[in-house]
């Protein structure tokens, strides 16, 4: 466990471990929940496909392709629930491969007309 203060803000680091020295890592999704095996009935949103959804969510600059930095204010779901447990996905591309997805950015889906 990590213990902080109500709206500290929060620095993380995810690293990839691997003997390929062509591949870089990025953060889609990350999001919060109270239970730490449930992340279906209570969550927070704090980015979706690489889009903050949290206006203190930031990604931060990296010194290497094989680390993704991030970060956001500490938060609590109510008095109910002690703690806070995080999800994030990441995604592994090769590094200079600007078509693929961690080369996107974010990419909000654009919603379609249903005209007939």
């Amino acid at each position: 466990p990590y213990y902080v203060d109500m709206n500290q803000n929060l620095f993380l680091q995810a690293s990839l471990h691997s003997s390929d020295q062509n591949l870089t890592v990025f953060v889609d999704t990350c999001v919060a929940s109270p239970n730490s095996s449930d992340f279906r009935t209570l969550v927070y949103e704090l980015s979706k496909s690489g889009c903050a959804s949290d206006s203190t969510y930031s990604l931060f600059p990296s010194p290497r392709s094989d680390i993704a930095r991030f970060g956001f204010n500490a938060f609590s779901f109510t008095n109910r629930f002690p703690s806070v447990f995080l999800r994030c996905e990441l995604l592994v591309c090769r590094y200079h491969d600007f078509p693929s997805r961690c080369y996107q950015g974010c990419v909000s889906r654009v919603k379609r007309n249903a005209d007939s």
